[in-house]
């Protein structure tokens, strides 16, 4: 675990592991537009929060058919078997080039992190958005994550990037040392 100042009140953590296991306020949930679940993250979450998650997602409206939630928007459930209270989930895009998907990278990091602060959470643990099968580079996803931190902290006391894999947290280190510096 590294931690890095944001803030007199904020504090940023890059750790390794299981997101569902860290005792958080919310975690976010990369998920796809439909909200129905999926593999990754999403399927992750969605497993250890039991069926009472599925049934919360279904339960909000649609925005177009088959839309929950558009990509670079976010919304909120409850977390049910977590121990987060929340789930925020949050859509990224697939990843076709800089110019075209950065703005939805940021927007879904954004999103998340203004929903936290709307729903007076502290401590938000989040993932690498988009770096699964979605395909977007991780040390370009990680510079705008963690600029996304620093932009949008607003309250939050604790903002976690849980990454799997030493690779990936390698690569988050060096992104929010890179923005200190």
């Amino acid at each position: 675990m590294d931690r890095f100042r944001l803030s007199d009140t904020t504090t940023l953590f890059i750790d390794e592991g299981d997101l569902t296991e860290f005792e958080v306020d919310a975690i976010v949930n990369a998920a796809n537009e439909a909200l129905l679940g999926g593999g990754g993250v999403d399927g992750a979450i969605h497993r250890a929060a039991g069926p009472e998650l599925l049934e919360a997602c279904r339960a909000l409206p649609e925005v177009s058919p088959g839309v929950r939630c558009p990509t670079g928007e976010a919304r909120i459930t409850p977390g049910f078997n977590l121990t987060a209270r929340h789930v925020i989930h949050t859509v990224g895009p697939m990843y076709r080039s800089a110019n075209a998907s950065a703005p939805f990278l940021r927007a879904a990091y954004r999103s998340s992190l203004e929903l936290a602060n709307e729903h007076h959470v502290r401590t938000i643990a989040l993932p690498a958005i988009s770096c699964g099968v979605y395909g977007y580079p991780p040390p370009a996803a990680a510079k705008i994550a963690v600029e996304a931190a620093h932009a949008h902290a607003g309250a939050l006391e604790q903002i976690r990037f849980v990454l799997a894999g030493v690779a990936m947290r390698r690569t988050w280190l060096s992104a929010a040392e890179q923005a200190r510096s």
